[in-house]
């Protein structure tokens, strides 16, 4: 299982919003392209979100993302208000190694597919569920469909991977949702990343061993308040899932 940190921006800064509201706010750096740069050496991958495209349904902090890009290296996958083929471009173009498609998901499952195979195996689709529904436009909207559902239908497009995040435990470290990522691993045959609730090592240690469907898991929170190290988190995935991180 691999490590990703993520880097949430919003007004500039790179923040983590507790269980997707606006309005609980922690404010971590006042440069994220700095701390992006700092990360590249320890892993392969940096998962960001422009909060502000996410509210606004396009891409908005274009120039913060370049930098990051710039910063980081290969290897950034960058979501939030990716609703649109251009969008999905010009996030590629800004040399992001992948992009995050979220609400599209739900509704314009055509879209998704016409990208997935424009951009083969360089397309995530996120799948974010509150009470095991698929959540939309920023996690402001609950739609009424089943997010096992949902990914069987991805199944046969060559995307990248699904980012699955239970709202409930995003920001809050009380653990993430291992039964339901490892089902929706096991029950689609879709790699997942899972997202949402890491807070101690043991809860990637439990990710890790879960499921091999299970193939990265995103901290935030936990990595930025210092709970643990990068390198202590990639040394726990190893350690438990035999493979390297």
């Amino acid at each position: 299982m691999e490590l990703i940190p993520a880097i949430d921006l919003l007004d500039g800064k790179a923040v983590r919003l507790r269980k997707g509201r606006y309005e609980d706010v922690t404010v971590y750096a006042e440069h994220p392209a700095a701390l992006a740069r700092t990360w590249s050496a320890l892993v392969r991958r940096l998962h960001v979100v422009d909060l502000e495209g996410a509210r606004a349904g396009a891409p908005v902090q274009r120039d913060l993302i370049r930098e990051i890009v710039g910063a980081f290296g290969r290897g950034v996958q960058v979501g939030g208000g990716v609703r649109s083929a251009e969008a999905a471009a010009e996030y590629l173009e800004l040399g992001a190694d992948r992009v995050v498609l979220g609400t599209v998901a739900v509704r314009q499952p055509e879209l998704v597919a016409r990208l997935a195979r424009a951009y083969p195996e360089r397309v995530i689709v996120a799948v974010d569920a509150r009470g095991g529904k698929v959540a939309t436009d920023g996690w402001l909207e609950t739609s009424e469909r089943e997010a096992v559902d949902l990914v069987r239908e991805l199944a046969t497009l060559p995307i990248a991977a699904v980012l699955y995040t239970d709202i409930e435990r995003d920001g809050t470290e009380v653990g993430p949702n291992v039964e339901a990522t490892a089902r929706l691993a096991r029950e689609t045959g879709v790699p997942v990343i899972a997202s949402g609730g890491v807070g101690t090592l043991d809860h990637l240690r439990v990710l890790a061993a879960a499921d091999a469907g299970i193939v990265a898991a995103i901290v935030g929170r936990a990595v930025h308040e210092r709970r643990f190290t990068i390198e202590q988190a990639l040394e726990a995935i190893r350690t438990d899932s035999g493979n390297p991180s």
